[in-house]
């Protein structure tokens, strides 16, 4: 069963969901957003009874929004209790902390930032809200300047946002040490047995020890291999802790210089937003994740990757960090940023008036081509801006 809400969902998921005759419910956002009639709509009323009455239904979800639904109509059910594990960070700090004991985490009102007092002591650290999205709000903390900055930005006229309360909440913040090692983004689900099933493993690419924005996610034959065995290990405890069985999620993790794998955040009930790391997989290993989830299908990474092309797969998002205001920006070009790239397999466009990025690549590149993805990582973008 799909649950379907703004602010976007994909072709390509409209398509698998006609194509498997997989429930979707009539919800009024899903009808604003699709408008085949010839899907499998359900009603909310036989969508909750189907549930309540079936604690083994498999549901997902394009986008946080649709958490409303569930925490509205399905109260009699452990979804709800489930979610919140995950969409409140201290909660999921609180959740696993006996398997990672040592890691060190408080939070704090929004009200209170301005006045907290931090000693060298106390670098490096992340500061976030508690329940968000987006690296909305987010922080890396590595000394007193930053510190500076970030209370210039941590207030209510910033942090006001277009998602629910349950989705994005600046009210409570998270302090916790920053976590070292390389940040992975993994789209995943725990079977009807309630072990962990990697569907895709994508490298979360910095441009900076300071950056925490969104720009680029990649993925390889090489990362998929050195990396889901040590993850699905990783994820197995935690999966145990929330009881979770016929749950998909997106979770972020660090991985250290040893080995060491710790979470950074769990995103219920989906896998990337805007509908793109599952999109993104189906391009790069011909694995669709939303089928793999609903019919608890297990990928066979060996045949995958006879039959694949070694490359990189990644999604660019393009964000505005221009300097620019949007208000002044005429168009994208998005042709130009085409010819720039070796392979775009699909181009997504938005209107960065009404949405929070220009829009979202999904890209094939050699090996041998790794500078262009650092090019995109760097780039502000004012090549492709005409203002």
């Amino acid at each position: 069963m799909i649950l379907i809400d703004h602010p976007f969902v994909s072709d390509f998921l409209i398509k698998t969901i006609k194509e498997n005759n997989f429930k979707i419910v009539t919800t009024s956002q899903a009808k604003e957003l699709i408008k085949d009639d010839s899907l499998n709509w359900i009603s909310e009323k036989e969508a909750k009874e189907t549930i309540i009455n079936n604690p083994k239904t498999l549901v997902y979800t394009n986008s946080e929004n649709s958490i409303s639904w569930v925490f509205e109509n399905l109260k009699e059910t452990k979804l709800p209790h489930q979610i919140q594990f995950f969409k409140d960070k201290l909660i999921f700090r609180e959740l696993i902390k006996d398997l990672f004991p040592d890691f060190f985490f408080k939070t704090i009102e929004l009200e209170e930032i301005q006045n907290l007092k931090v000693n060298d002591s106390d670098f490096p650290f992340v500061i976030k809200p508690a329940i968000g999205f987006f690296s909305i709000g987010v922080h890396i903390v590595n000394n007193l300047s930053d510190w500076e900055a970030a209370k210039k930005e941590l207030n209510y006229e910033n942090l006001k946002s277009m998602y629910p309360k349950n989705v994005m909440d600046a009210s409570i913040f998270i302090i916790e040490e920053y976590i070292e090692g390389e940040e992975f983004a993994i789209d995943c689900y725990f079977d009807n047995n309630g072990n962990a099933v990697v569907l895709s493993i994508l490298h979360h690419k910095f441009s900076s020890g300071s950056d925490v924005s969104d720009r680029m996610y990649s993925t390889s034959k090489n990362i998929i291999e050195t990396y889901r065995k040590p993850i699905e290990a990783f994820l197995n405890p935690i999966g145990k802790k929330a009881d979770l069985k016929n749950f998909p999620i997106h979770i972020e993790i660090r991985i250290d210089a040893s080995g060491k794998i710790t979470p950074i955040e769990v995103n219920p009930l989906r896998f990337g937003g805007w509908c793109t790391t599952a999109d993104l997989t189906w391009h790069a290993y011909g694995i669709n994740s939303y089928e793999y989830f609903l019919n608890n299908k297990k990928p066979d990474w060996e045949e995958i990757f006879n039959n694949r092309k070694n490359k990189i797969y990644s999604i660019i998002i393009l964000n505005n960090n221009s300097g620019i205001e949007s208000a002044e920006i005429s168009s994208f070009d998005y042709n130009l940023l085409e010819q720039d790239l070796e392979n775009c397999l699909e181009l997504r466009k938005l209107d960065i008036k009404k949405d929070p990025v220009f829009g979202f690549v999904f890209s094939e590149t050699s090996l041998s081509n790794e500078k262009e993805l650092d090019e995109m990582l760097v780039s502000d973008l004012r090549r492709y801006i005409i203002v």
